[in-house]
């Protein structure tokens, strides 16, 4: 079984509830087996169900954790893309009333693929990579399209306790199928060239190098 993300062979993790788990030796991605993965009408009926409105003042909170220190680093004018807004784009509506530019784009509500045709001073991605059926795709489109000292905002529960694994809340979403460690965004930054900034789980802010 080789990793989705680095392709590097990879060994069993766990087994729980008939859903099979391998961890990544190399990048240390941890990831559904790649043939039982939910197709598009199961992940969108399971996310239909989630009650994401822009004016929930509960919604918004859990978003100012990315948003918050984003903004922090974004320079006047910065233009962005939310990828994977969802059905309600909240972020996006955040930064706007920032003074941010900010795009949207998603493959189940949001899918005019001009939207990711530009290079961007800031991409988010929240509650999604946990999502990926082929992280190595998007994590090579986030390199490619984040400009160069640009920001990458990821906001995700990392996997730090290999013990809790199997009754983590996180795990029990049907339509998550990886989960990342600190070490694996470690191995991205090495790889693609980005700063990285723990600023706590599960918030993660990558700055993307200018070459050389």
């Amino acid at each position: 079984m080789n990793c989705t993300l680095c392709h590097t062979p990879a060994a069993l993790f766990a087994t729980v509830e008939g859903r099979e788990y391998f961890r990544c030796p190399n990048c240390q991605l941890t990831f559904e087996h790649p043939d039982k993965l939910p197709s598009a009408e199961q992940e969108k009926g399971q996310y239909d169900l989630h009650d994401n409105r822009p004016d929930d003042p509960g919604y918004r909170k859990f978003l100012s954790q990315l948003a918050e220190p984003l903004k922090r680093e974004l320079p006047p004018g910065a233009r962005g893309l939310d990828f994977g807004c969802g059905p309600g784009p909240a972020l996006a509506m955040m930064l706007r009333e920032q003074g941010f530019d900010c795009a949207t784009w998603d493959p189940l509500y949001a899918s005019d693929k001009a939207a990711l045709e530009p290079q961007y001073d800031f991409v988010t991605c929240t509650e999604v990579i946990e999502h990926l059926h082929q992280p190595a795709k998007e994590w090579q489109w986030f390199s490619e399209h984040v400009k160069p000292g640009g920001w990458l905002g990821i906001m995700t529960r990392w996997l730090i306790d290999d013990d809790a694994f199997a009754r983590w809340h996180y795990r029990r979403d049907p339509t998550h199928v990886c989960f990342w460690q600190p070490a694996t965004f470690q191995w991205l930054a090495r790889k693609q060239g980005w700063d990285l900034h723990l600023t706590g789980n599960p918030v993660v802010l990558m700055q993307k190098r200018p070459p050389g």
